[in-house]
């Protein structure tokens, strides 16, 4: 049986998903359930549409793919994976595993289920536990501390690989939550962007899983038997406000299926005339007519 995946420019036909042996190694003993089936296309058919609406390739690109170990970063490997492998993404990929020295982090899982998968990487290995355990006190939060770190070193390791992208795992839920904790505790309507440009001007920050719910990330990874690894540092912290948001998102969803999905739409359907703030709307150019 032959599949398609529909986009905005048009149902695209998929080979036969039955020649396995013909799969990148990454995608290969996926089950063969129609429910997987499902999901694969979705996700495929999600992750493409995202890099379509936000122009994310350009001519001669390489991407640096960031895992950290998650089932979010495993899911945006084997997606892109097979979109290279289908001939819809015209770009070179270089999987990158940063070990930050975190107690007890297996350090050989990635690097052999990267060899075994036989995917172009770069492991590399710099201590930011110790100096985001030592610069911020017990208690607070550790991640803005150990995020801008880890950029710092991907943002180095793309220029050292002559990469033109850093791709990062962030899905539409994580979209959402940052929306609100900028909104509860920033004072500004902000979130994180599907595309941006370092502050340098050399690199593109993408995050082609835009589109993709978490709880599909999930399902995606669990399904691939991917072997997961939980991070320690933020994962020991109880009292992020971003568990918060999560708790809260969590439960309007739950009284509301598809809440979160409209609320998602609603970021992408802002409407600056209705919002006051004067820097996005010229309020003083509008006149009564006959005034």
């Amino acid at each position: 049986m032959r599949e398609e995946i529909g986009t905005a420019g048009g149902a695209v036909p998929l080979p036969d998903d039955a020649a396995e042996a013909d799969l990148p190694p990454i995608l290969r003993g996926a089950p063969a359930s129609g429910s997987f089936r499902k999901l694969r296309k979705r996700l495929v058919r999600q992750v493409r549409e995202a890099i379509e609406t936000y122009a994310m390739v350009e001519p001669g690109a390489k991407w640096l793919i960031c895992l950290s170990g998650g089932k979010d970063s495993y899911t945006l490997l084997a997606i892109l994976t097979e979109l290279k492998w289908r001939g819809l993404l015209p770009v070179e990929l270089l999987a990158c595993n940063l070990d930050q020295g975190q107690p007890g982090f297996p350090a050989t899982v990635l690097p052999e289920f990267l060899d075994r998968m036989e995917i172009p990487h770069r492991v590399e290995y710099q201590d930011t536990y110790s100096i985001v355990t030592d610069k911020i006190p017990e208690g607070r939060t550790y991640c803005a501390l150990c995020s801008r770190l880890r950029r710092g070193h991907l943002y180095r390791i793309a220029r050292e690989e002559g990469c033109t992208a850093v791709v990062l795992g962030h899905h539409r839920d994580d979209i959402l939550e940052t929306f609100f904790l900028n909104l509860f505790h920033g004072g500004r309507l902000a979130t994180m962007a599907p595309k941006l440009l370092n502050e340098e001007g050399d690199l593109h920050v993408l995050r082609p899983l835009a589109f993709v719910a978490e709880a599909d990330c999930d399902r995606y990874a669990r399904a691939m038997n991917f072997p997961i690894i939980p991070c320690n540092l933020c994962g020991s912290q109880d009292n992020l406000q971003r568990m918060a948001i999560k708790r809260m998102l969590d439960e309007w969803e739950r009284r509301a299926p598809g809440r979160r999905q409209v609320m998602f739409r609603a970021l992408m359907n802002v409407r600056p005339s209705h919002l006051p703030d004067p820097r996005l709307f010229d309020f003083s150019a509008l006149f009564r007519r006959g005034a």
